[in-house]
Order: structure tokens, then C-alpha cells, then sequence
């Protein structure tokens, strides 16, 4: 029988042995490459207006929300794929 959902531990773990990198652009940018354990890559940027409010870490913990959010929907896809089979 097929698995009909997607789990938060599936997320966490394509998380976990993912390589993560984390840069800092301009100052006030900060961009997350995350390749995934299959190899796919997803880029997420986040940025503010004024140099003197930046923090990398808050750019980073955007970035990684919005890059778990594309994992969920990417899973979500190929389980759907998988079930119209």
C-alpha cells in the first residue's frame, strides 16, 4: 500500500542531510543555497532596507522557512505522482 501524506519528519530529515550555505550580499542580503540530498538545489533570498537593521540570522531563519515550504510542496508533488500511478 502507498503512503498517502507527507510528514513533518520526511521535511526535517531532507533538511538534515541537506548542505546548507549561507551568504551575506551587500550588507543587507542575505542568501541560503540548499542542495538537496538528491542534489536539487533551492535558493531563497532575504534582505532589509536599511545596512544598520541586518541580521544574518533572521535572513537565514526566513530563507530556511521558505525553502522548507518548497520542500513541502515539492514532496507533496511527487507523492501525488506517485499515487496517480
Amino acid at each position: 500500500m502507498k503512503q498517502n501524506t507527507v510528514t513533518q519528519d520526511q521535511i526535517d530529515s531532507i533538511l538534515r542531510n541537506s548542505l546548507i550555505k549561507v551568504q551575506t550580499v551587500l550588507g543587507k542580503c542575505t542568501i541560503v543555497i540548499c542542495e538537496l540530498p538528491n542534489g536539487f538545489i533551492l535558493v531563497e533570498s532575504s534582505a532589509c532596507v536599511d545596512k544598520a537593521n541586518y541580521n544574518q540570522e533572521i535572513g537565514r531563519e526566513i530563507c530556511l522557512k521558505r525553502i522548507e515550504n518548497k520542500i513541502w510542496e515539492l514532496e507533496g508533488y511527487t507523492l501525488q505522482k506517485s499515487l496517480a500511478s
